[in-house]
C-alpha cells in the first residue's frame, strides 16, 4: 500500500488505521509534529528507544531506558548472542527522553573517552536541554551529568545527536528554537527551528559555544552524521527550504569554525508540509566517493523511503530509488568500503518485519534479506559498525535482536 498525501498527513497528525498499527511501539515516532518526551513531569515510562555502538576493543553496546525507566548501558563481547549486567550510571534526578528519534546516544573516542547523551524534557511542552555523563576509563564508570549547550533558555534543544571525529573532537548538534523565540518575540516570522553546535576536545570535559549551523531546520527529525575525507563530519537533516519545502540539507561540520554560507539541498521531493514528520535521514560514506543517504519523503503524492547516492558536496548523484517496501519506514545506513548495508522496519499487516539491503559493490546492486518479525512493541533498527563488521539492533519488548549484517 502506498500512501498518498491525505494518507501521510493523517500519520503525521496521529490518524488511526495504518498509521497506529505501524507505530504500536512506545518508540515509534509517528506521533504529531512533535515528540520525544512532551514535556511531561508524570512518572518516566520505560520506552524502547536505544542506539548501539561498538567500542574500540570490539564490544557491542547499547543505551536506552531500563528498569523504571532508568538510563542504562549494556555490552557484549559476542556480537548481541550473551550481555553483560546491565550499567545504571548516577544521573541524579534527570529524566531521559525515550520516544522516536528522540533516544539515548552513545560514542565512543580516543584515549578511553566514552560519553552517553540525552534530552531530559522540561516544564513547557516540547522543550528539553541536553545532557551528557562521561568516562575516561572505557566505560567502566561515568562522572555526574551536565548540561552541553551554554544556552538555558526552557525551549527546544533536543534531538541532539553526538560523534567523535577521526582527530579525536567530540561533536553534538541538535535542533534549537532560541531564533524561533527571538523572531516571535519580535514579531517575524519564522519556518522551523535551527541546527546548533558545540565542540569538546578533551572528551567532554569542557565544550566550546553553541554555533549556528543553519538557520530553518525541521523541529523534530534526527541528524545523521558520517565521517569526512578530510576527517571532519557532515551531516544531513531535513530542512525547511523557502517557500516551506521539508527536503534534506548538507553540510560539512568537521571545523571548529562556523561554516559559510548556506546549506546544500540533497534531496528534492518538493514537499510541501507545516508539520515535523518525525523521520531523520541517515548517511554513510562511500568509496567511490560521495555519500549514501537514505530518508523518507513525498514526492508529487507518492510517500516512500528513498535511498540515493549524494555527491561529495551533498549534492544529489542521480535519481534516488524507492526501498521495495511500501510501508518502509525509519531506514539507516551504514557502510565500510564497497560494503553497504540499508536497514529499516516495515508493517505486513500483522507484525513488524525487520529487513536489510547488502550489497558488496559500494551500493550499485542490493540483495534484501529478512531479518526479524515480531508482533511485540519494538524500536526502530539501530546501526552500529567498526572496520570490517556492521551490526543491526532491534530491541523489542521482550529482547534485544542483533544481526550481523556484513
Amino acid at each position: 500500500m502506498v500512501m498518498d498525501r491525505r494518507s501521510v498527513l493523517g500519520v503525521l497528525m496521529g490518524a488511526p488505521g495504518l498509521a497506529l498499527a505501524q507505530a504500536r511501539a512506545p518508540g515509534s515516532g509517528h506521533s504529531g509534529g512533535h515528540s520525544g518526551g512532551h514535556g511531561r513531569r508524570d512518572a518516566p515510562r520505560a520506552g524502547l528507544a536505544c542506539s548501539a555502538a561498538y567500542a574500540p576493543d570490539g564490544a557491542l553496546w547499547v543505551v536506552g531506558l531500563g528498569e523504571q525507566g532508568r538510563l542504562m548501558l549494556r555490552s557484549s563481547t559476542d556480537t548481541g548472542r550473551t550481555w553483560g549486567a546491565p550499567q545504571y550510571p548516577d544521573i541524579g534526578d534527570d529524566r531521559v527522553a525515550s520516544d522516536g528519534e528522540s533516544r539515548p546516544k552513545l560514542a565512543f573516542g580516543p584515549q578511553g573517552w566514552v560519553v552517553a547523551a540525552w534530552t531530559q524534557p522540561l516544564a513547557r511542552p516540547y522543550t528539553g536541554e541536553i545532557r551528557m555523563i562521561c568516562s575516561s576509563d572505557g566505560g567502566r564508570t561515568f562522572g555526574a551529568p551536565f548540561t552541553v549547550h551554554q544556552d538555558r533558555q526552557i525551549i527546544t534543544h533536543r534531538f541532539e545527536s553526538v560523534q567523535f571525529d577521526a582527530r579525536g573532537r567530540l561533536h553534538v548538534l541538535w535542533i534549537d528554537k532560541r531564533d524561533t523565540e527571538l523572531a516571535r518575540s519580535a514579531g517575524q516570522p519564522w519556518r522551523g527551528a535551527a541546527v546548533y553546535r558545540t565542540v569538546s576536545l578533551d572528551g567532554g570535559r569542557s565544550f566550546g559555544p553553541d554555533t549556528l549551523l543553519a538557520a530553518h531546520s525541521c523541529e523534530c527529525c534526527r541528524i545523521a552524521l558520517a565521517p569526512a575525507p578530510d576527517g571532519g563530519l557532515v551531516a544531513l537533516w531535513r530542512h525547511v527550504f523557502e517557500p516551506n519545502l521539508r527536503d534534506h540539507a548538507f553540510m560539512p561540520v568537521g571545523e571548529l569554525r562556523a561554516p559559510r554560507g548556506l546549506p546544500v539541498r540533497a534531496s528534492h521531493d518538493g514537499w510541501a508540509l507545516d508539520a515535523c514528520p518525525h523521520h531523520g535521514p541517515g548517511l554513510a560514506p562511500a568509496a567511490r566517493g560521495g555519500y549514501h543517504a537514505v530518508w523518507f519523503g513525498d514526492r508529487a503524492g507518492r510517500a516512500a523511503v528513498r535511498y540515493g547516492l549524494l555527491a561529495a558536496d551533498g549534492q544529489p548523484a542521480g535519481e534516488p530509488i524507492e526501498l521495495p517496501d511500501a510501508t518502509a519506514e525509519h531506514a539507516d545506513v551504514i557502510a565500510d568500503g564497497q560494503r553497504v548495508a540499508v536497514v529499516w522496519r516495515m508493517f505486513d499487516g500483522q507484525a513488524s518485519v525487520l529487513k536489510a539491503w547488502v550489497s558488496e559493490d559500494d551500493g550499485r546492486t542490493f540483495r534484501t534479506q529478512v531479518l526479524g518479525r515480531t508482533t511485540e512493541d519494538n524500536d526502530h533498527p539501530r546501526l552500529a559498525g567498526r572496520p570490517g563488521q556492521a551490526s543491526v539492533v532491534w530491541r523489542t519488548r521482550k529482547e534485544w535482536q542483533v544481526e550481523r549484517l556484513y
